[in-house]
């Protein structure tokens, strides 16, 4: 699990194909302090497990489902990228719930400097909208926001100077891409009250299966 808190703002060293999917080689400092094979990492939102780590580099794997729901297939060598390691129980809980499963891409549609600080105009498919609300918590490319306007299927966040700076979103501009995943909170409550039983396409075979194991039934 994330936070959505961005530790650092790192550059992809090389990408090799593989038989399905590619692997990405990225180029950190701050990270590397204590991170070892198996561990989770987000990547530009993206929860990706570490398959290699050298000095000032580490490594990990993407499949095809990777690169088909992120924009993670878009990036060339040299791209920077947002890193943040994944939360320990001991740590202070800076910004919302976030489990590194991006559902779709987001387009940047206008990004309005302000000074120090910027409005982000973000365009995410109609389907996702349900789960935006006012005030309610985003990730954008792994950066939790706060969402501060809605219209139709375009949504609205401020940057303040530190995320500008410190992340993928100062970088970006109009036409962009971002990794976008909705709070958690929304999608289990969605789940609950649209869930019904009897309208579920079930395979008999599978329950009659689990029952058998839980009940002895034959």
């Amino acid at each position: 699990m994330f936070t959505g808190i961005v530790e650092e703002l790192a550059q992809i060293k090389s990408i090799k194909p593989r038989k399905k999917g590619i692997r990405y080689s990225i180029s950190a400092d701050f990270v590397m302090d204590d991170i070892k094979i198996g561990d989770s990492i987000s990547v530009n939102g993206v929860c990706l497990t570490i398959v290699e780590t050298k000095k000032k580099y580490f490594c990990m794997d993407l499949v095809e489902e990777t690169l088909n729901k992120s924009n993670l297939g878009e990036l060339k060598v040299g791209d920077f990228i947002n890193l943040e390691r994944a939360m320990k129980a001991t740590s202070r809980f800076g910004g919302h719930i976030v489990q590194g499963h991006v559902e779709t891409v987001g387009v940047i549609l206008e990004k309005q400097m302000q000074d120090e600080e910027a409005i982000l105009s973000v365009g995410i498919d109609p389907e996702w909208m349900r789960f935006c609300i006012p005030k309610g918590s985003i990730t954008l490319d792994g950066v939790s926001l706060t969402i501060a306007k809605i219209n139709g299927n375009i949504i609205e966040v401020a940057l303040i100077p530190h995320t500008i700076k410190n992340t993928t979103l100062g970088i970006k501009g109009k036409t962009d891409t971002l990794n976008i995943e909705t709070d958690i909170i929304g999608k289990y409550i969605d789940r609950l009250l649209s869930f019904d039983a009897d309208e579920e396409e079930i395979d008999t075979k599978i329950l009659k299966a689990i029952r058998n194991i839980q009940y002895g039934e034959s």
